[in-house]
């Protein structure tokens, strides 16, 4: 009986987080982040994300480092029919320290899910680009880039 006890603290610890966890997919709102993204799974390669260009906003779920879901909001731009994200003040947000330790993602698109994976993008001229998509698609105005502003640029692409 001495073994028992701990194992069924144990297992019921592990339930009940696992409850949480599924119980609490709940998804990100403007600057208020989620946890799990509830949806049904897209199963085919996309060839062509032109289909996002009236998508204002999508969902990107990351793993933290604890294990725990984290959803939020981003704005997405298609180039050539790939698909891009990026983040202001990159190096201050959560999201992209997940990303930079597990670049697989979950991104909410609609009511679909995509299971796809993150790859920072450093090529100046893909980055202007990216920046005439977003320009384009959100219809604001360039600006001088902010001294202590790190805008981070990223490619969707298929998991390995």
């Amino acid at each position: 009986m001495e073994g028992v006890m701990p194992r069924i603290v144990a297992f019921m610890a592990c339930a009940i987080s696992i409850a949480l966890t599924v119980a609490c997919s709940i998804e990100p709102s403007d600057e208020r982040p989620g946890l799990g993204l509830p949806g049904e799974v897209h199963q085919q390669v996309v060839e062509d994300w032109s289909f996002t260009e009236d998508a204002d906003e999508i969902f990107i779920e990351t793993v933290s480092s604890y294990w725990i879901p984290h959803s939020v909001t981003a704005w997405c731009v298609t180039v050539e029919n790939d698909l891009y994200v990026a983040a202001d003040y990159a190096d201050q947000k959560r999201w992209v320290a997940n990303v930079a330790r597990n670049p697989n993602v979950r991104l909410k698109i609609k009511d679909k899910v995509y299971e796809q994976k993150l790859v920072p993008v450093t090529d100046a001229t893909t980055i202007a680009s990216i920046d005439s998509g977003f320009v384009r698609k959100y219809e604001y105005e360039e600006e001088e880039a902010d001294e202590d502003m790190t805008v981070g640029y990223w490619r969707v692409v298929e998991r390995d």
